[in-house]
């Protein structure tokens, strides 16, 4: 399919990249003002919470660089089939501390990479709609007839914001794109680009992010 809008190839890599360093700001500053501790000799007393501090930022900053590199990038060359346990991993340490709970759904064994990446993304849009907390169910086929995707997120002020919803449909936000906004419109492409579809449902306290991906030349259900 065509996409309803075309960025320039170095104005996507930007947002990309700026997307990337939002994600990676929180632990890697925990790692800087672990290690000033550990250089103060004055404040040997904070030492063991300073290193407390550095394995916390090490572990963040490690699961949220496998994760993208699945999510946003090609997470190897090769095309294939990324194994469901994988990409469970993957979500597992991202939320491991979350307020949202993650529920899975899935009888699939394994995912396409286009339809592993349109999942991995559309779950991170799944739990940044319920800031406060609350669940998201993963539900996932994928068969003959292609992966069918829906994540489900409950929880208080529940939203799907319209900058997001216009950029998973391809279109330019009202204030443009940004690292925000970056992520729903790479996702919507990808999911393009695989001939697929994604959608979106409100409700009250309630929000629903869906897919549909058609199966890839070659590959069995």
């Amino acid at each position: 399919m065509i996409d309803t809008l075309a960025l320039a190839p170095a104005q996507m890599a930007a947002l990309l990249c700026a997307r990337l360093c939002h994600d990676l700001v929180s632990p890697v500053s925990a790692l800087g003002a672990a290690l000033s501790v550990l250089d103060d000799e004055n404040a040997a007393d904070m030492r063991d919470d300073a290193l407390d501090l550095v394995r916390t930022g090490v572990r963040q900053a490690q699961s949220k660089l496998e994760y993208a590199r699945l999510a946003y990038g090609a997470g190897g060359s090769a095309p294939g089939v990324i194994d469901m346990r994988e990409i469970q991993r993957l979500a597992g340490n991202l939320y491991k501390e979350a307020k949202q709970e993650l529920i899975w759904k899935t009888e699939a064994s394994g995912l396409g990479k286009p339809a592993a990446r349109v999942l991995l993304n559309l779950l991170m849009l799944a739990v940044d709609s319920i800031p406060r907390g609350g669940q998201v169910t993963l539900d996932v086929t994928s068969n003959g007839g292609g992966t069918r995707i829906r994540l489900i997120s409950q929880g208080k002020k529940a939203r799907i914001e319209e900058s997001v919803k216009l950029a998973l449909a391809g279109k330019t936000p009202d204030d443009g794109f940004d690292g925000r906004s970056i992520l729903p419109y790479y996702t919507g492409l990808i999911a393009r680009e695989a001939d697929g579809r994604v959608d979106t449902h409100v409700e009250e306290e309630r929000t629903e992010f869906s897919a549909l991906i058609p199966p890839m030349e070659g590959m069995i259900g």
